[in-house]
């Protein structure tokens, strides 16, 4: 796609904005675009929309990424290329749902966002309004755009897409700069949200209780500020490993709602329904006759609590399955997915339990460390979340010895959330330890050895746009 065709952009948003009576829209299926001189209502409609297409693409993110960080399988006679495609390759850049996917649907909207930004000087709405949908579209926008590198580590972004119909494309950065744009527009946001007053002039919806003025979603908005600089800070960050963005992240983390006291699950979700003109939750499943399957090793690295039961995080998301194991392809796996038990379930976007690891992580490798707060942070996860006994590591370990650590408590803690475990081992350097299952191929189904890729290719359709 050209990824600044804003009409097409706008038209498609429109067809989006598919939501739950909760979000208070007239007429869900079809809310009025945002034009010159929008009223309070077109502009609480665009908003809104924004939020449907950023969510569209989640549930396709969080399996896939799960298959191509070995969290699970989707065992799929009817559709091979879940046990090819994404574990033997190639990767296909034309299909959005496999190899080329995380790029159109996050590219629509960023677009979508940038149709709000040019036309909300002429709102009628106050100044201080104004500035609130500034801020939360920008926030949005950077998400986005995070989302985009999260899956493509080739160094090639576009970002500069805000530019007229017809007009020339937006030229291809390095990674470096993408992450340092997904930051800038974070912290453009957080000006704007400085300055907008106690409420925004549209509600955000259910997926944002206790997020939903412009103070506390400014509190959303430093949350992803940290991630994205511990994605920057990282060791294997492609072109940045920041060092110093360690203390950044900790900056971020003091604004944000980081808070080892409240609630593991305090945080900003995509919703889902099975409502009038809503769109269900399409990773929930019946777990007795599942597809969508926990990789085995999943179990077989799981710690017991002091009581001999399993991790309370492994025991919440994954369950035996209950017509006995399923095997194809050579793969095989007898474990079900419960992290979404009914087509209701929402997809965390970012959560406290996630921001207590990143706070564990920037303490330990922060230009002055702090260990013994990051000790502190995984035991508060560990024991919290998962009823552990306490981690076995002191001030005095190794870097090496702190990162396995906290991979482990980030993989059972954000298990089946989005691609966190792909993340994570990429940016540590670690993807040579992820499981091949099939270092050999499976030659009964004609399908060559595996491979851990590192990267999604670049979407075929913006390729073409630029020949």
């Amino acid at each position: 796609m050209r990824t600044h065709n804003t009409k097409a952009i706008v038209a498609l948003t429109g067809a989006l904005a598919v939501v739950a009576c909760d979000f208070s829209i007239t007429n869900p299926n079809s809310p009025p675009s945002i034009g010159p001189n929008a009223t309070a209502a077109q502009v609480n409609a665009a908003a809104v929309g924004l939020l449907v297409a950023l969510r569209v693409d989640y549930p396709n993110w969080v399996l896939k990424s799960a298959i191509l960080g070995r969290e699970g399988y989707r065992l799929d006679a009817a559709d091979p290329r879940f046990t090819t495609e994404l574990l033997a390759g190639p990767l296909d850049p034309s299909n959005n749902a496999f190899g080329g996917g995380q790029w159109q649907p996050e590219f629509r909207t960023i677009q979508a966002g940038y149709a709000i930004l040019n036309a909300i000087g002429s709102a009628q709405i106050t100044d201080a309004q104004k500035e609130g949908v500034s801020g939360y579209v920008q926030t949005i926008q950077a998400l986005s755009f995070l989302n985009v590198l999260n899956a493509h580590t080739q160094d090639s972004i576009p970002i500069d897409v805000n530019r007229p119909v017809g007009g020339a494309l937006a030229p291809f950065v390095t990674n470096a700069v993408g992450y340092q744009h997904v930051v800038s527009l974070l912290d453009s946001a957080r000006t704007h949200l400085q300055a907008a007053g106690a409420g925004f002039v549209f509600d955000p919806g259910p997926g944002f209780v206790g997020f939903n003025t412009p103070a506390t979603f400014l509190k959303f908005n430093r949350a992803l500020a940290a991630r994205a600089r511990a994605y920057q800070a990282s060791p294997n960050a492609p072109g940045v490993n920041c060092v110093a963005c360690w203390d950044s992240v900790l900056t971020a983390l003091a604004a944000s709602f980081v808070d080892p006291a409240a609630s593991m699950d305090l945080g900003v979700y995509n919703l889902f329904s099975t409502g009038n003109q809503d769109t269900p939750n399409a990773l929930s499943q019946d777990p007795a006759s599942a597809i969508n399957l926990v990789h085995p090793f999943v179990k077989d690295s799981v710690e017991n609590q002091v009581g001999g039961t399993p991790d309370k995080r492994y025991l919440a998301k994954v369950t035996t399955r209950g017509t006995g194991a399923f095997s194809l392809a050579c793969l095989s796996s007898g474990l079900s997915w419960t992290r979404y038990p009914t087509p209701n379930s929402s997809i965390p976007v970012i959560r406290n339990e996630e921001l207590i690891l990143l706070r564990a992580e920037a303490e330990w490798f922060a230009a002055v460390p702090n260990k013994a707060q990051a000790i502190t942070d995984i035991n508060t996860i560990r024991q919290t979340s998962g009823g552990l006994a306490p981690t076995t590591l002191t001030v005095g370990s190794t870097n090496a010895a702190f990162v396995n650590e906290l991979l482990k408590q980030r993989l059972y803690s954000l298990l089946y959330e989005g691609g966190h475990r792909w993340i994570d081992m990429r940016r540590q350097g670690r993807l040579n330890q992820v499981i091949n299952d099939r270092p050999t191929g499976c030659p009964a189904a004609g399908i060559p050895k595996d491979t851990v890729f590192s990267t999604m290719p670049i979407n075929i359709f913006e390729v073409q746009a630029r020949q």
